[in-house]
């Protein structure tokens, strides 16, 4: 007896024995305001420390005095130092200590490295007839950079590296997970851990109160605490007069765990989903999963697209808008990893600064929400035959009639495409959007294409219940029901009748195409039948 594979959604429903929603790693950049331009470099130079001309060589004094504070600490806490070697991965190292290191918390150790790093230089500038003058430009060098290693009681493992040349930037780097298993094992809330992430919880909806709890009050707290424990570049009278460090968001790691009740089930879930959703990097669906309008200019140079990755037994989805990386896949043979990442604010119109978490919080947990959404629907958008064919007819609404959205239908097909771009916009969209976009997929031009005729469209969608407007606005978004309309429109006839077709109709293909092989072997016998019954 064949067995049926269960569908994604009933997989997601009755096989997921826990879902989490929890920051992942976080790399943040710390600066100081003041110091992020040449002239503000100048102005601490010449302004702050009263120097004749502003040069970066009147910062040797502060670099060497920092090294030394470094030199300092490392002797009277007892840390080692580690030079790190070309190619040497520095996460492994830290792993390697952190098992040998007994304190709550402390710094474990402190590796240096050459790194290249944006810095300040002095140049000759020239103006006028010849004249040159010290002038500050930023450029890069390659410089010392000394990583502190360190494990936190509340937010386990991390670390800060600092650059030591002027202006001393610095980099924090955290897990969201080591965050909330070192607070559940403080509630005493018994877990069982998954590589970064968790396998089971005695209290899900407790695990999931202390993830959403990381906020950005917390994590500069635990960054200026940290900071007056350790080697500081700036001396207290520097800070008072607003040369202090300051946090922005670098990447930003969002991730949703669903762990499975069988590793089986999950890797089921997986194979359905890659099967089903390869196209999910074209502009049209990475629209829809990041809710961005995506210009022609980054839908063309390669910046949204795809990778199906199968090395090993593990397969991965990877899905790509701009600098930002989806990527899913199946964690430890027991559960279901989606995670957005985020490496540039700016792709969403949102700003850097450390503030700016919660939005991107709800940016990077909507698109992961969003993509297992569409492979859903993607996957389980079938249509009951009644439903079906009352689409085919017209409608009648409160005396209001609404022509047919025949199948297959040139202008109903390119309707429901267009609206698969708008299909998860809270703020929904409106005619004057809808009109460019429907003038594109039927080859005319958007002013061949009335705002009338498009209102027309609106009110047959309105009516059929495959739309609704939103209230107190000329807005429309997509009921559930639309949606599942739109997609099994879309995906049945580009899928499907169209391909079909093709290979039945074209006769270059007859001898290669399978399909076309079989329909003609029962076109020959059903016209053989025929022929029978009629000399009978």
């Amino acid at each position: 007896m064949k067995t049926v594979t269960p569908s994604v959604t009933e997989l997601q429903r009755k096989h997921v024995v826990l879902e989490l929603e929890c920051i992942d790693r976080l790399y943040l950049n710390a600066y100081v305001p003041k110091l992020t331009s040449a002239a503000g470099v100048a102005g601490f130079f010449r302004g702050y420390l009263g120097h004749r001309f502003a040069s970066t060589k009147q910062a040797g004094v502060m670099t060497e005095r920092f090294v030394a504070g470094i030199r300092d600490f490392l002797l009277r806490e007892d840390v080692p130092l580690v030079r790190f070697q070309k190619g040497q991965r520095k996460d492994d190292i830290f792993q390697q200590r952190l098992r040998k290191f007994k304190a709550s918390q402390g710094v474990v150790f402190v590796g240096v490295a050459q790194e290249k790093a944006r810095v300040p230089r002095t140049v000759r500038k020239h103006f006028g007839q010849g004249g040159t003058i010290p002038w500050i430009d930023y450029t890069t060098a390659m410089v010392n950079v000394y990583y502190f290693y360190c494990l936190d009681e509340d937010f386990g493992p991390f670390f800060i590296k600092f650059c030591s040349y002027f202006p001393y930037t610095a980099k924090l780097c955290l897990n969201g997970h080591e965050y909330l298993k070192r607070q559940l094992a403080q509630r005493g809330i018994a877990f069982e851990a998954l590589d970064n992430g968790l396998l089971s919880c005695a209290d899900i909806a407790a695990a999931q109160r202390v993830s959403d709890g990381l906020n950005e009050k917390k994590i500069e707290t635990f960054f200026r605490q940290w900071l007056a424990r350790l080697p500081h570049p700036y001396s207290p009278k520097d800070r008072r007069a607003g040369y202090r460090y300051d946090l922005s968001i670098l990447q930003a790691e969002f991730s949703l765990t669903q762990v499975w009740d069988r590793g089986v089930h999950g890797r089921c879930f997986f194979e359905e989903v890659i099967r089903e959703n390869i196209d999910l990097g074209r502009p049209e669906q990475v629209q829809l999963i990041f809710d961005r309008k995506m210009q022609r200019k980054t839908a063309a140079d390669g910046r949204c697209r795809t990778r199906i990755l199968t090395e090993g037994v593990t397969p991965s989805l990877h899905v790509y808008y701009k600098n930002t990386h989806l990527k899913q896949y199946h964690k430890e043979g027991r559960a279901l990893r989606t995670e957005t990442t985020i490496n540039n604010a700016y792709d969403f119109g949102v700003g850097r600064r450390l503030h700016n978490l919660p939005r991107l919080r709800q940016i990077g947990f909507a698109a992961n929400r969003r993509v297992l959404e569409v492979e859903k629907l993607s996957h389980d958008c079938h249509l009951g035959a009644e439903r079906f064919q009352t689409l085919q007819q017209p409608v009648e609404v409160d005396g209001q009639r609404g022509s047919a959205l025949r199948f297959g239908d040139p202008r109903v097909q390119a309707l429901l495409a267009v609206l698969v771009l708008f299909c998860l916009q809270p703020e929904g969209f409106r005619n004057q959007q809808l009109r460019p976009l429907l003038a594109q997929f039927l080859g005319l031009k958007p002013e061949d294409l009335s705002r009338g005729r498009m209102s027309y469209d609106l009110r047959r969608l309105r009516l059929h219940g495959l739309i609704e407007r939103i209230k107190g606005s000329h807005r429309y978004r997509l009921t559930p029901a639309g949606l599942k309309v739109a997609l099994f429109y879309s995906r049945t006839y580009q899928h499907v009748i169209r391909p079909g077709l093709s290979l039945l109709h074209r006769p270059q293909g007859m001898e290669a195409s399978g399909l076309a092989r079989s329909y003609h072997e029962f076109e020959t016998q059903i016209l053989t039948f025929l022929e029978q019954k009629r000399v009978a």
